[in-house]
C-alpha cells in the first residue's frame, strides 16, 4: 500500500486542506477537500479475499452502484491511480459529508436525534419494502445457512480465544445460538414464505449515517458477497440495534424501533429479533478483533462490548415453556398472565382451552380425566406449535399429575426449548375463600367448585421439579418472586432488574412484538 498512498497524497497535494487518512481492517479513506476516496486493501479473509487488483476494480464498481440505492448524490463514481502509466489501485469517489451530522457522533454527543431517527425510520422501511426478493436471498434465511454463516464467522475468532474473547462467554453463546436454531424451523419458513428475506444493506452502523437537512444518507453497504448482504429485514434493522446498544444509546433504540415498527407488516417475534442483535453483534465482534494483531489489547474494548451485547440478546432470545400450576384458588391464573406480560409470552389456560374441547358449560363430566387428558393433549400441541414459532409459552393449569408433566416436558424437548416448573402456594383457606368468591359462568373463567379441587388433590401426585411460589400476596410481588427464581434458572438478570424498576416491557426488543398489558394492577391480589 505504501505506493499507493504516495500516489494518492500527490494527487491531493494541490486539495484545499492536506489529505487525512483513515483506515479499517480492509479499507483506507482518504478525506481532502469535499471528496472521500476510499481504496480496498490487499488482504484476504474468510469473508473477503482482496488480493486480485482486478477484483478491487469490479467491487469498488459493485459499491457505488450498491450504495447508490441509499445515497445516490454521495457516491460519485469510481477513480484509478495510475502511476508510471500503469493502474495500481481502484477507490471509490463519494462527495464529503460534514462530520457535526454523523449519528455515532451526535449519539456520543448526547443531542436529541428523535425526529431525525423518524426520517431515517421511514427511509428503510420504504428501503426494506421495495428491496429485491429472489429465491436466492430467501435461501440465505433457513437456519441451516444462517448457521454456516454463524460459523463462518466464528473461524475468523481462533486466533483471538483467550485474549480478546473469552472462551467460557463464547461457548455460551455458540450454544445458544445453536439451540435457537435448531428448535425455529417453521418460524423461519413462515418468514420466507410471507417475502420478509431481502437484498438489504448488510452493514448498518450508526457512523454510516448522516442526518442533512434534506434527510439521511446512509453509506458503506456490504458489497464484497451478496450472501451476507441477505437476510431478513429485521436482522438489517438489528444491525443499527447492536450497534447502537454497544454505544450505551437505549434511549435511541427505542426511538428508532417505534418509529419503524408501524412502518412494516408482520412484526418478527422479539425472540427472533434478539437472534438477530446477537448474530449482528457477532459479526461486529469478530471485525473490532480483526481491527488488533494477533494478541494485542483492544484498548477500547469494543470486542467485549460487542460480545456483551451478543449474549445478552441471546440469553433473551431463548424460548421457554413455563408451567404455572397448582390447585384451583391458589392464584396460578393470576400469575400467569403476570409473567406472560413481563416476560413476552403466550399464556394458554386450561379453562380457556377446556371452553373448546371440552363439552358446553353446566354439562357432566367437564372436570372428568377424559376431558382433562383432551385438555392437557390441546394445550400442549398449542405450546408446541407457538414455540416452533419463536414464541415462550406460559400453561396455566393444575398440572396435578406426573403423566402430563411428562408430556409437557416432552414438547419441551421436542421444541428445542427450556421448561420451568413453578408451583402456586397458599394457606388452604385462602384457597377455598377465593374458589367461592370468583365468577363461574364467564368465557375462560374456571368452573373449579370445592368438591372439585378436592377431587384434583386427591389424586395429585407429588411434584419435587417445581419451585414454589408464595400467591398468598399481591401479584406484583408474587410475580417478581418467579421472576427471581427463573433468574436464578438460566441467569435472566436483566429481566428481574427491570422488573423491579418499572412497568413497562422487559427489554427494548418487545417494542418489536410485546402482547397487551394484563388486566391486574400492582395493587391487585392474586386469585
Amino acid at each position: 500500500m505504501e505506493g499507493t498512498t504516495a500516489a494518492l497524497a500527490r494527487a491531493t497535494a494541490a486539495a484545499p486542506q492536506p489529505a487525512a487518512v483513515v483506515e479499517t481492517h480492509i479499507s483506507t479513506l482518504f478525506f481532502y477537500g469535499d471528496r472521500v476516496v476510499k481504496v480496498h486493501k490487499p488482504v484476504a479473509f474468510g469473508f473477503v479475499d482482496f488480493t486480485d487488483l482486478d477484483r478491487r476494480r469490479e467491487d469498488c464498481e459493485r459499491e457505488v452502484a450498491l450504495n447508490r440505492r441509499l445515497a445516490p448524490d454521495v457516491y460519485l463514481g469510481t477513480a484509478t491511480v495510475v502511476l508510471d502509466g500503469r493502474p495500481v489501485e481502484h477507490g471509490v469517489v463519494m462527495r464529503r459529508l460534514p462530520a457535526e451530522r454523523n449519528f455515532e457522533q451526535l449519539v456520543r454527543s448526547g443531542r436529541p436525534v428523535a425526529t431525525e431517527l423518524g426520517w431515517l425510520a421511514a427511509v428503510l422501511a420504504d428501503f426494506h419494502r421495495h428491496a429485491d426478493r429472489s429465491p436466492r436471498t430467501a435461501a440465505a434465511a433457513t437456519p441451516a445457512a444462517l448457521w454456516q454463516r454463524w460459523q463462518s464467522t466464528a473461524e475468523e475468532l481462533d486466533p483471538f480465544m483467550g485474549s480478546l474473547v473469552d472462551c467460557d462467554r463464547y461457548q455460551e453463546l455458540t450454544r445458544l445460538a445453536s439451540r435457537y436454531l435448531a428448535g425455529r424451523g417453521p418460524l423461519f419458513e413462515t418468514r420466507i414464505d410471507a417475502g420478509h428475506i431481502v437484498d438489504g444493506h448488510g452493514d448498518l452502523q450508526a457512523a454510516d449515517v448522516f442526518f442533512l437537512d434534506d434527510g439521511p444518507r446512509i453509506l458503506d453497504c456490504l458489497e464484497f458477497d451478496d450472501e451476507l448482504r441477505y437476510g431478513d429485514w429485521a436482522a438489517d434493522l438489528a444491525f443499527l440495534v447492536a450497534d447502537l446498544e454497544r454505544l450505551g444509546a437505549d434511549r435511541e433504540v427505542g426511538q428508532l424501533l417505534d418509529a419503524y415498527c408501524p412502518l412494516m407488516p408482520e412484526l418478527p417475534p422479539s425472540s427472533l429479533f434478539d437472534f438477530y442483535v446477537a448474530s449482528r453483534a457477532h459479526v461486529r465482534m469478530v471485525v473490532e478483533c480483526l481491527r488488533h494483531p494477533e494478541g494485542s489489547p483492544d484498548p477500547a474494548g469494543a470486542s467485549d462490548r460487542f460480545l456483551d451485547v451478543a449474549l445478552t440478546h441471546l440469553r433473551q432470545s431463548e424460548v421457554r415453556l413455563i408451567l404455572v400450576g397448582g390447585p384451583p384458588g391458589a392464584g396460578k391464573s393470576s400469575l400467569a398472565r403476570w409473567l406472560g406480560h413481563r416476560l413476552g409470552a403466550e399464556v394458554l389456560s386450561s379453562d380457556v382451552v377446556r371452553d373448546d374441547v371440552g363439552p358446553p358449560r353446566g354439562t357432566a363430566g367437564r372436570y372428568g380425566k377424559p376431558v382433562r387428558d383432551a385438555v392437557y393433549r390441546a394445550m400442549c400441541d398449542q405450546a408446541g406449535r407457538l414455540m416452533s414459532l419463536g414464541r415462550s409459552v406460559v400453561l396455566d393449569a393444575t398440572w396435578t399429575t406426573a403423566e402430563r408433566r411428562r408430556m409437557a416436558a416432552d414438547v419441551a424437548r421436542a421444541a428445542v426449548a427450556d421448561l420451568h416448573e413453578l408451583r402456586c402456594e397458599c394457606p388452604t383457606d385462602l384457597r377455598e375463600a377465593r374458589v367461592l368468591q370468583r365468577p363461574h359462568d364467564g368465557p375462560g373463567s374456571s368452573e373449579a367448585t370445592p368438591e372439585v379441587a378436592a377431587d384434583l388433590a386427591a389424586s395429585a401426585d407429588p411434584w419435587p421439579t417445581a419451585k414454589a411460589v408464595d400467591c398468598a400476596v399481591p401479584v406484583d410481588q408474587a410475580g417478581r418472586s418467579a421472576l427471581r427464581l427463573l433468574a436464578d434458572e438460566r441467569q435472566y438478570d436483566r429481566a428481574v432488574q427491570r422488573s423491579e424498576q418499572h412497568d413497562g416491557p422487559r427489554r427494548q426488543t418487545d417494542r418489536i412484538d410485546a402482547p397487551p398489558p394484563p388486566s391486574t394492577t400492582s395493587s391487585t391480589p392474586v386469585r
